[in-house]
């Protein structure tokens, strides 16, 4: 009889706290075996921990049987992405297990462009996809960053592979964010691989309306597709990439991409403060 312990240790545990949805997952070999989202009060810090323990309980998962922790490492909330970082690098270093970072936009982008699919969406343009002279499609996930701002970056992606980069993550005006893509949009028409469609995809109340697309609208179908974070995308893409490398566990940190607002306040006091004297 196998001694459990001597098994390969295969299943991962992804967590994602940077948005309002606590996501935790269970993945193992690209399936998912048990997934929790837990939409509300940011109140992360409180209900991570005991959601983690009820997702291990229920998959019958033990800290043995682990290969890794994937984590989102935002960008999106300060405080919310700091918070499963931290326990994801406390878990990796009780467990001993390797921990990896991923992008959260990149696991909305792959989350929001399934959702899209399965709600068969697509049909919608007459399977613009199907046709002729068009490259992958165009992913850009939002997340609402205030005053004007979105959390985005640009992937492409072609029905269930995983989307691929084309723009880092980055905090950006939605309207020179729109008007950048409005002119990569032409050179990809002019290069031959304009995309069929722009899926934007996540916190799209505000910034995907028609009034902020409105200088996509002559250069092909862009539609807004509201989605809210789901853990097995961040299990998905952290499989893929421990089989190549992980992070170190003291070295890994969230990617802010902006100072917090307590941060920017203390800096514009102490500025005012300078010019008094």
């Amino acid at each position: 009889m196998t001694n459990q312990n001597t098994e390969p240790r295969k299943r991962l545990l992804a967590l994602d706290t940077s948005t309002a949805v606590l996501g935790v997952a269970i993945t193992e070999n690209g399936e998912l075996l048990h997934e929790i989202n837990a939409s509300g009060e940011r109140n992360h810090s409180v209900h991570l921990l005991p959601i983690i323990e009820q997702a291990l309980q229920a998959t019958g998962t033990t800290a043995a049987m682990l290969g890794g922790i994937s984590v989102g490492v935002g960008p999106g909330s300060y405080t919310g992405t700091r918070i499963a970082v931290t326990a994801a690098k406390t878990l990796a270093w009780a467990w001993n297990v390797p921990v990896v970072g991923i992008s959260s936009l990149h696991a909305v982008a792959w989350g929001g462009y399934q959702t899209a699919l399965k709600n068969k969406v697509q049909e919608e343009l007459g399977q613009a996809n199907e046709n002729s002279g068009f490259g992958p499609d165009w992913i850009i996930p939002l997340m609402d960053a205030r005053r004007g701002q979105v959390y985005t970056g640009l992937f492409a992606a072609e029905r269930n592979n995983a989307p691929s980069r084309l723009e880092p993550d980055a905090i950006r005006l939605m309207a020179d964010w729109v008007d950048y893509l409005a002119e990569r949009l032409e050179q990809a028409s002019v290069e031959g691989n304009k995309p069929a469609v722009l899926w934007f995809v996540g916190e799209t109340a505000v910034h995907g309306s028609e009034e902020s697309l409105r200088p996509l609208k002559d250069l092909g179908a862009s539609i807004a597709v509201p989605y809210e974070m789901e853990g097995r995308w961040t299990g998905f893409l952290g499989e893929a990439r421990i089989l190549v490398e992980n992070d170190d566990i003291h070295s890994l940190i969230p990617n802010y991409t902006q100072i917090s607002e307590a941060e920017a306040n203390l800096r514009l006091s102490r500025e005012g403060g300078l010019k008094k004297q």
